[in-house]
């Protein structure tokens, strides 16, 4: 009876790793076939190009794809120290009592939608980036600090969760041997959760990526490369959300998916970049 149950789990297994892989190639193969008569027309200067005209079939996505890149590294060097300075402040440093309030209170900021992310961000930061650091507040610096708000909750519980998988020994032996609180954090906490912490960081890039309402509404949607950080720009999935209904050629219809098309390749390849670089390091230095 085992051996027919451990042969039918195998058989579950494989067959959900094969959905997978069919799913991430249904996915690309359909975007590659709607863009192709973009490919056609612009080739790779599609990506170099930084004019947008619609009314012209004059179609360029150097803008998007910049404020996509420079919305997600700002969101990403914002929130990963905060996420990092909760999760150890949650398990090693926060008493008792505060820890179930405020670990409740970060999963719950991760359930709040996105849009309400983005008329927040709209409402409140940008106005103070507007008075306090120039502009008209709606830029790629609002744009980061909305994704930073929005990934650090998830950066933060997953992270909590690695380091709560330390073993209470460990830090003991560390105690014993005389080593302060920080020592113990450095030299054994985050060694220990390593591949965890590396993890949510990961998940967390593939959100701000590919987020789309809540930076509709502060980025301005400017399909333009800005001089300044405070400055109106544009990302692929504030364009797609904004344009996909107006497309009215052939050509705007299949810019669009070309654009979608690379946030796809551009997800993937910093996703499996960073997971097989930072994952080879662990494991050499195991």
């Amino acid at each position: 009876m085992s051996t027919a149950l451990d042969k039918l789990f195998a058989l579950v297994a494989r067959l959900s790793s094969f959905i997978i892989l069919v799913i991430l190639i249904a996915v690309f193969a359909i975007l590659f076939k709607e863009a192709l008569p973009a490919i056609q027309a612009f080739g790779i200067k599609f990506i170099t190009n930084t004019r947008w005209a619609p009314n012209m079939d004059i179609f360029g996505g150097l803008p998007a794809i910049y404020g996509s890149v420079m919305s997600t590294l700002i969101a990403m060097l914002l929130a990963t120290p905060v996420a990092m300075g909760v999760a150890i402040f949650l398990t090693e440093i926060a008493p008792k009592f505060l820890k179930g309030p405020v670990g409740t209170a970060i999963e719950m900021l991760a359930a709040i939608p996105s849009i309400i992310y983005g008329m927040w961000g709209l409402f409140f930061f940008a106005p103070i980036i507007r008075d306090y650091v120039g502009g008209n507040g709606l830029g790629l610096l609002t744009a980061g600090i909305v994704l930073a708000i929005m990934v650090l909750p998830f950066m933060a519980a997953i992270t909590r969760d690695a380091m709560n998988t330390t073993p209470d020994v460990l830090k003991e032996s560390a105690y014993a041997l005389g080593a302060t609180k920080f020592d113990v954090i450095k030299d054994v906490v985050f060694p220990y959760a390593k591949a965890g912490i590396l993890g949510s960081i990961i998940l967390a890039l593939g959100r701000a990526v590919g987020e789309t309402m809540a930076v509709t509404f502060v980025m301005g949607n400017a399909h333009k490369i800005p001089k300044h950080i405070y400055d109106p720009a544009t990302s692929i999935p504030v364009t797609l959300a904004n344009e996909f209904t107006e497309a009215d050629s052939d050509l705007y219809y299949a810019s669009l998916f070309y654009l979608a098309l690379i946030l796809f390749v551009m997800s993937f390849v910093f996703i499996a970049a960073a997971k097989f670089y930072f994952f080879r390091k662990i494991r050499s230095a195991k």
